[in-house]
Formats: C-alpha cells, sequence, structure tokens
C-alpha cells in the first residue's frame, strides 16, 4: 500500500489493502452530522476522500464482468465533473460550481475516465475530463495527485490507463518534449542494484532523489508501461519468459524503454509474492501482515506481463484468504479481485467460494440486466434475452391472428359466392 494513504482510510477497512488513489485523504475523521449517503454511491463509508475513485472501480468491474450498472450510479458519478473536466473526490452538492478551492485530482479524474469509456455514450465527458488532464501534464511528462504537484508512478499509470481508454496513445501526449513514459522510465529502479528491489517502480524519489522499491507503485507501474488500465488484460503468449511465476526477466541491456520497465518491475513482484503468495505490507508498530489490494494489483500486472500462469500463485493466496477482506473494505475492494479474476481469465463468479459479481452488486443500487457467457465464450444480455422472447412468442401470435383472420375472411367470401 502507498505510505500516502491516510490512515484514516487503513483505520476504516481495519485490514490491509483497500485500493485507493495516491493521495486518500488526511487523518480527521468523518465530520458528525454527515448528509446520508447518496442512494446511487456504491459503499457505506464516508464519500469525502474517495467516493468517485471507488464508483469508478465499482461501474468498470461491473461492465468487465459482463454487467450493465444501475442508470442512477452512472449517472451520478457524471454528475460529479466540474466544468472544467476534472474530478474531485466527492462533491455533496453538486448544484454549486467547483470554484479555485475545489480539491480536484489526477487520480480521480483517470479513473471516471476509464470507467465511463468502457461504458460507452459518454464522449463529451471523457473528452473533456482528457483534455484537463492533459492540461496539468507536468513538463517531465507525468502527473502528480493533484494538479502541479511532483509526478508519482501511481498517478501517472492511472492517466496513461485513461489516455488508453480513450483511444489516446499515451507516448504521443508531450509536455516540454516529455511523455508519461519518460516519466515512468524516472520511477525505474536498475535490475544491477539492490537484489531486493531491483527492476521495481518506486513511488517517487525522495527529497535526496533516491529511490525505494514500491509494490503498490510496482504493479501499477507494470500495467501502464504495457499501456494499459486498471481492468487490464492479461497476455495471451509468454510475455518475455514462458508464462511462470518466474518468466520476466530483469535487465539493463539494450534499449531503455516501457516493455524494459514493465518486465523488471514484473520480475520484482513474482520474487515478491514468490515464498508465501502475497505482498506484505507494514503499518508503524505493527508486523508484516499480508495486504491483499497490493497482492490484487500484482496479480494483474503479473498476468498483464506474463500471461495467467505468472500469477497463479498470488491468485490462489487470494481466492483462499480475500473474502473477509472484501467484505470489510467494500466495493473497490471488490472491483480489485474482479480485475484480478480478468486479466487472469477467471471467473469472477467462482472466485474461490464467492461470487465477486454478486458481492459488488449487492454494495449499490441494483444494475440494469447481467451478460452471461456461454461455453464458447459468446455473450447474451438476460435481460435482452427476455426481451427477444417476448418479441418471438408477439411474433408468433401475430402470425397466428393473421392465419385465423384469413381463413374467417375466405369462409366469409364463400357463403357471399353461394346461390
Amino acid at each position: 500500500m502507498n505510505i500516502r494513504r491516510s490512515a484514516a482510510a487503513l483505520a476504516a477497512v481495519a485490514l490491509i489493502g483497500i485500493s485507493a488513489p495516491a493521495v486518500a485523504a488526511d487523518s480527521s475523521p468523518s465530520p458528525s452530522g454527515s448528509p446520508a449517503l447518496p442512494s446511487a454511491l456504491y459503499g457505506t463509508t464516508d464519500p469525502k476522500y474517495d467516493g468517485v475513485w471507488r464508483q469508478s472501480l465499482a461501474l468498470l468491474a461491473q461492465h468487465t464482468a459482463g454487467v450493465r450498472p444501475a442508470g442512477k450510479a452512472v449517472d451520478w458519478l457524471t454528475g460529479q465533473q466540474c466544468a472544467n473536466g476534472a474530478f474531485a473526490p466527492f462533491r455533496a452538492d453538486t448544484s454549486r460550481a467547483c470554484d479555485a478551492k475545489a480539491v480536484i485530482d489526477t487520480n480521480s479524474t483517470a479513473a471516471a475516465v476509464q470507467a465511463l469509456a468502457a461504458l460507452g455514450g459518454h464522449d463529451a465527458a471523457t473528452g473533456k475530463a482528457v483534455s484537463w488532464l492533459k492540461s496539468v501534464q507536468n513538463t517531465d511528462g507525468g502527473w502528480g495527485y493533484t494538479p502541479g504537484g511532483p509526478s508519482d508512478t501511481n498517478s501517472t499509470s492511472v492517466v496513461i490507463g485513461a489516455l488508453t481508454a480513450v483511444g489516446e496513445k499515451p507516448e504521443t501526449v508531450r509536455k516540454s518534449g516529455k511523455s508519461p513514459y519518460d516519466a515512468l522510465l524516472k520511477f525505474a529502479l536498475p535490475c544491477s542494484g539492490d537484489g531486493a528491489g531491483a527492476g521495481a517502480f518506486a513511488y517517487q524519489p525522495d527529497k535526496k532523489g533516491k529511490l525505494a522499491a514500491n509494490a503498490d507503485a510496482t504493479a501499477a507501474g507494470v500495467v501502464a508501461a504495457l499501456g494499459q488500465g486498471l481492468a487490464a488484460e492479461g497476455a495471451s503468449g509468454d510475455g518475455n519468459g514462458g508464462g511462470n511465476s518466474g518468466g520476466a526477466r530483469c535487465s539493463d541491456s539494450g534499449k531503455p524503454g516501457p516493455e524494459r520497465a514493465a518486465a523488471g518491475g514484473a520480475a520484482y513482484l513474482a520474487r515478491a509474492v514468490g515464498k508465501n503468495g502475497y505482498l506484505t505490507s507494514v503499518l508503524p508498530g505493527a508486523t508484516d501482515q499480508p495486504d491483499y489490494g497490493n497482492t490484487a494489483d500484482a496479480v494483474v500486472a503479473l498476468a498483464a506481463q506474463s500471461g495467467a500462469a505468472a500469477a497463479l500463485k498470488p491468485l490462489q493466496w487470494l481466492e483462499k484468504h480475500s473474502e473477509a477482506w472484501a467484505k470489510q473494505s467494500g466495493p473497490a475492494a471488490y472491483a480489485q479481485l474482479v480485475f484480478a479474476a480478468h486479466a487472469t481469465g477467471t471467473d469472477p463468479r467462482h472466485f474461490g467460494a464467492i461470487d465477486l459479481v454478486e458481492r459488488l452488486n449487492a454494495t449499490g443500487p441494483a444494475p440494469q440486466a447481467a451478460v452471461a457467457k456461454d461455453k464458447d465464450g459468446a455473450t447474451d444480455v438476460a435481460k435482452d434475452n427476455s426481451t427477444h422472447a417476448v418479441w418471438w412468442a408477439g411474433g408468433i401470435l401475430l402470425v397466428v391472428v393473421i392465419a385465423v383472420g384469413f381463413m374467417l375472411s375466405r369462409g366469409r367470401g364463400n357463403k357471399v359466392r353461394q346461390p
């Protein structure tokens, strides 16, 4: 988990690893007497710091799993957008315009773009959002959490996912001649360095410019370096190394580039999960404990780089151990697990002993319809199937009525012609 995530968010979930933007909140508790949660919002915790983020992940995960989200849930998300195209973490009163004090951020905006682009039909909203993201790109090619803030791996990565989602080529989105990939490469540790952190991504350089391996940033960086987003697809081939947990190789040879950085990052993650099948997180004063969210992100990264087999061990660990964490953490956690299932070709409705899709749907307004896949991979929308059945029945009834009418008219005609 990123060290800049708030203590409040950690305390709220009690367990480690809930998906959150690069900077989620301060440590203040939810204000007393806060208004009732919007009925269209997923989750039951205070949305002040992550409302748009978790809504975006929930909608994107539903779409990825073949579920058509509730219309009002989508409307709630689009209604959160500011006039300049950006999104704030949460706007309690959308009738008031976003003013100069509004805390708009790149993470919420980029996540919303990925969700709305996947759902389709929101080109105006995503176009304005992407234009805003381009307007706040840093001169090193990357993005920070807030406009003007120093670039970091996580924020740059989620924006790369947004650019890809709307059909933009990230390498062509430049500021002062630098692309987002140039920024990412600055955060990649060399393979010839510290053995434990070799190939990893740092979140940001420290005050002395030193890079420290960060599993959360590495998972995000690998996916972004491959030009993908939150709901990344798994590699169909061996992805630089045979499709197993040790497949991706870390190498400093050859020309530096996103592909080499992705392979190095995946090699770091493979080593990190190789022993126990999960990543660990340390809170101040606490012992090492499993980091469920980062492990799910690592599954996506490993599968995107080297194929499903590379992510098998952490995937199986999540299937056995993540239920309590997801239940307590809410929609963003279920979404992360759905993304892990999607990247590895696993059925999210049979994720270990639970149905991730059902659990996710239950955290917000009921979806419109679900898409079921047959054994050949074809999809049919349940709601549409019932509609088709009604049309077929109606068509048959119409044919019968016409036939009966024709027979009666002939009978009447025969009687008229009789002498």
